[in-house]
């Protein structure tokens, strides 16, 4: 039987977060749930962050992830953005502390390079290769969902190429 890992892909946002599960069974990956937390900007901002954090700490009891890999902080042209960016991530991070998970960052490159081969993919060209390397009937919608899920593959194949590395070190010539 082979091997399940079960890691949970988010992509913050204090208006749009997206959430999702993916699971890897040996190479074979599938989208096991994905959404998005949306808030209205005239809510309040804490309870925003309290909305995120709800949703990410039920979804995380329902699922059992054993890994949540989290979209890292980018520096945006509007400081305050990038602060707004950073206690909506910090309360993505207290719930995977709270549950015990184990945590990974990536930054928009790494996601893009890893799934795209480009960098400087665009949001459209990520959704594609997410619906391909899902084998999805249709693209997850909105964008938000889909960058979730490319953050999950990403760290599932960043942490498969890892793996083949230090098997490849430890085997004699």
């Amino acid at each position: 039987m082979s091997h399940s890992e079960l890691v949970m892909g988010i992509d913050p946002g204090s208006l749009c977060t997206g959430v999702s599960l993916v699971e890897a069974r040996g190479a074979r990956l599938r989208a096991v749930h994905w959404e998005v937390v949306k808030n209205r900007s005239r809510e309040s901002f804490p309870n925003r962050l309290l909305r995120i954090h709800d949703r990410v700490s039920a979804l995380i009891g329902e699922f059992e992830p054993a890994t949540l890999a989290l979209e890292d902080i980018f520096f945006a042209a509007n400081a305050r953005s990038t602060i707004k960016l950073g206690q909506t991530r910090g309360v993505v991070l207290l719930a995977a502390a709270q549950a015990g998970l184990a945590l990974h960052e990536y930054s928009p490159l790494e996601v893009k390079q890893t799934l795209v081969g480009y960098g400087r993919a665009d949001k459209e060209q990520v959704r594609t290769m997410v619906t391909r390397l899902l084998r999805l009937n249709q693209a997850p919608e909105p964008l938000d969902a889909s960058d979730a899920l490319a953050i999950a593959i990403c760290h599932l194949h960043l942490t498969a190429t890892r793996k083949r590395i230090r098997q490849a070190g430890t085997k004699s010539p």
